[in-house]
């Protein structure tokens, strides 16, 4: 999970170094479209056929640490994956039309009594936390997404014959993170560390020497938008991805 923006920049790279590649049957050459679209779909399938659990026959022989690791081993490449696809997007090699197509099928926003799995909600908050302010952008995108987070305040309010929610509080509380992030303008405050060039460090300690003269607390963390395209991306690039030709995909096998 650490690292699923410099692979969505290293398939960036390769998608123009490598635009299509020899078929193994020897048949036409293969595009690089086709292939990473193959890929995503195959995710998505897997993702929402499989949950998190063991089958009977991977948890023989493990004692109960063990089977909780790989439970959690699982769950974190799934939830990774799902950030790697998001950046994926924000790169321009996923359309807002295929998102959105991907978020409304894993909320199940056509099947108003189907609830999906715990581990597809958790899905779907990391991918709109991903990608919700750069999807929100595009009027495809935008149609998806208050759909979906509709679908989702109503999944949280989801009670079962004796009263008790349908999903876990863990679950209710990611839920409710991503609304109050989309209801902020997708704006969320971070505390981890990351690289920041010499200049980035300089305006930072000016801010600071100027709250404190101020007498104003310093803020610890800083502000970022949630789902934002990538600098180099939104300095050069003018070309809409709400359509066009990444969006031929088959819809029937994401089921």
């Amino acid at each position: 999970p650490h690292y699923c923006e410099t692979y969505a920049d290293l398939v960036y790279k390769l998608k123009a170094e490598m635009p299509e590649f020899p078929s193994p049957d020897g048949g036409k050459p293969v595009s690089f479209k086709s292939t990473l679209l193959n890929c995503c779909q195959n995710e998505f399938e897997t993702m929402v056929s499989s949950a998190p659990e063991l089958s009977p026959g991977e948890v023989a022989g493990l004692d109960p640490e063990e089977v909780q690791l790989q439970k959690q081993q699982r769950k974190a490449k799934t939830l990774a994956n799902m950030k790697f696809i998001g950046h994926l997007f924000l790169r321009q090699l996923l359309t807002a039309k295929i998102i959105g197509s991907v978020i409304q099928d894993l909320a199940m926003c056509d099947a108003g009594d189907v609830l999906p799995g715990e581990h597809v909600v958790e899905c779907i908050c990391e991918l709109l936390n991903s990608i919700g302010y750069t999807l929100e952008t595009m009027p495809s995108g935008k149609d998806a997404l208050v759909q979906v987070c509709g679908r989702l305040m109503d999944l949280k309010q989801r009670r079962d014959k004796n009263g008790k929610g349908a999903y876990c509080k863990r679950i209710q509380f990611q839920i409710q993170d991503l609304l109050d992030t989309r209801a902020a303008g997708w704006t969320k405050k971070i505390f981890k560390a990351a690289a920041k060039t010499k200049e980035e460090i300089r305006n930072e300690q000016d801010r600071d020497i100027k709250a404190q003269s101020a007498g104003k607390a310093t803020d610890s963390g800083s502000h970022v938008i949630a789902g934002a395209r990538p600098s180099y991306l939104t300095a050069s690039s003018t070309v809409s991805m709400d359509a066009g030709t990444w969006q031929e995909v088959s819809k029937a096998g994401r089921r």
